[in-house]
């Protein structure tokens, strides 16, 4: 009689859906086999094979004993039973029919095949159910929902932190699959239901992902990589209206717009911090743009004081003892963070104080990832350096003679500049850039 159930059928299921077959067929002892030592099983089981006796039987457990746990052993003596009984009873059945079954083989062959093809539609609808049951046990032991930040690690995996960016007790297992279907980055802030820690597991993990930046998961693992995106040069100025003389002179003579890379230089006590947080308050006064500060190798002093601020607290704060590992690793954060909302359509800035503290690399690729998306929105980056790294749109140049002597505004004008400033200020705009520059450098 053939089989119901094919090899390549029972190769191509999981695990779990094996274990219901192999239950439903009362093979003893399946869950301590490999998943082909399980196969094997249930298609001699399927067959209707005897469990061996008498001597050969012994020798067939003595080699199972030596094999270990895990390997293939001989039928089940429950197995063997219930083929045993099942042979016994199509004899009866044979020996009530008489002659009558033997003038019609053919017919008999086909009822066998029916009943065989029913008990094989039994067992597989037992084997969803079993699938069916463990994933309800799942949702049922999924507990409180968390919500923290996605740390991706070198396997593939990640974390969710729950205190970011450092690792708690109350830190959630995300799997490498997870990560990659949603197409997760260290910085995505996720959340879903719970489920407690197994027998082997030090964390809770993650049962699903239902949200990845405040949007349903769906939509966000559907858009295009942010990499990928179409960019064009910034065209929409960012307007400071302020009364500060400084960020006056930023805002008409080096203008910056939404996706420029700005760089505040200039050397120690040269006002880089102090003109950075005017920055920051004035852009936070702007609608419909999301701006984040990261304090990357800053004073103590200046931490407590940002820290105290509860409009503006940092999205990080590292002290300059901090290594360039871990100040690269929370300005990538951030700016991760920060393309999510560029990809959705969303206006980000990011600021960062400073640079200098990271691996050149490091420093570089935070500044690129800034861009003026073509289809979507922008990421805007301004950090502070001591120099430029080379690539940015706008640099604003401060001079510490003028601050040291409290003169305003504090701007270098002749080493500030900004790249293609007519598509923020026209042509007109862009001539009294230049016409002022001169002037400067006469001056000076």
């Amino acid at each position: 009689m053939a089989a119901v159930l094919e090899r390549s059928e029972l190769e191509a299921s999981p695990l779990a859906d094996l274990h219901a077959i192999a239950d439903q067929m009362g093979l003893d002892g399946f869950r301590r086999l490999r998943k082909a030592d399980l196969i094997d099983r249930i298609l001699a089981g399927q067959a209707g094979e005897q469990e061996p006796t008498g001597d050969e039987g012994r020798d067939e457990e003595k080699a199972t004993s030596t094999r270990g746990r895990g390997r293939r052993g001989g039928r089940s003596r429950r197995s063997g039973s219930r083929a045993s009984a099942g042979a016994e009873a199509e004899a009866e059945a044979d020996d009530e029919g008489g002659g009558e079954e033997e003038d019609e083989p053919g017919e008999e062959r086909r009822a066998k095949r029916t009943r065989a093809r029913r008990g094989g539609a039994a067992t597989r609808a037992g084997a969803r159910d079993s699938a069916g049951a463990d994933e309800d046990a799942e949702e049922r032991d999924a507990g409180a929902v968390a919500e923290g930040v996605v740390e991706v690690l070198g396997n593939g995996s990640a974390f969710l932190r729950v205190e970011p960016p450092e690792p708690s007790d109350g830190d959630v297992y995300i799997s490498a699959a997870q990560v990659r279907r949603c197409e997760l980055v260290s910085g995505d802030r996720v959340g879903g239901p719970v489920r407690t820690p197994r027998r082997s597991e030090r964390y809770p993990s993650l049962v699903r992902i239902d949200t990845i930046n405040g949007e349903a998961a769906d939509a966000v693992s559907a858009g295009a990589r942010y990499e990928d995106l179409p960019v064009d040069y910034p065209s929409e100025r960012l307007a400071l209206e302020a009364s500060d003389p400084t960020l006056q002179a930023i805002e008409w003579l080096t203008p910056f717009g939404l996706g420029s890379r700005v760089v505040i230089v200039g050397a120690a006590r040269a006002g880089k911090s102090e003109t950075l947080r005017a920055l920051l308050y004035a852009l936070s006064a702007r609608d419909g743009v999301e701006a984040s500060l990261v304090l990357a190798g800053a004073r103590p002093e200046e931490i407590g004081r940002w820290q105290q601020d509860e409009q503006h607290k940092p999205l990080v704060a590292l002290g300059f003892a901090a290594s360039a590992d871990s100040q690269g690793q929370a300005v990538e954060r951030a700016i991760d963070a920060a393309k999510r909302v560029a990809a959705r359509g969303g206006d980000a800035i990011v600021l960062i104080d400073s640079l200098d503290g990271l691996h050149l690399h490091a420093a570089r690729k935070a500044l690129a990832a800034a861009r003026n998306l073509r289809e979507g929105g922008s990421l805007t980056v301004i950090a502070t350096a001591s120099r430029p790294f080379g690539g940015e749109s706008t640099v604003i140049a401060l001079d510490v003679a003028l601050t040291s002597t409290g003169r305003q505004p504090i701007l270098d004008l002749a080493a500030s500049g900004t790249l293609r400033p007519e598509l923020l200020v026209g042509e007109d705009g862009a001539l009294a850039i230049t016409k002022a520059r001169a002037e400067a450098m006469e001056v000076g």
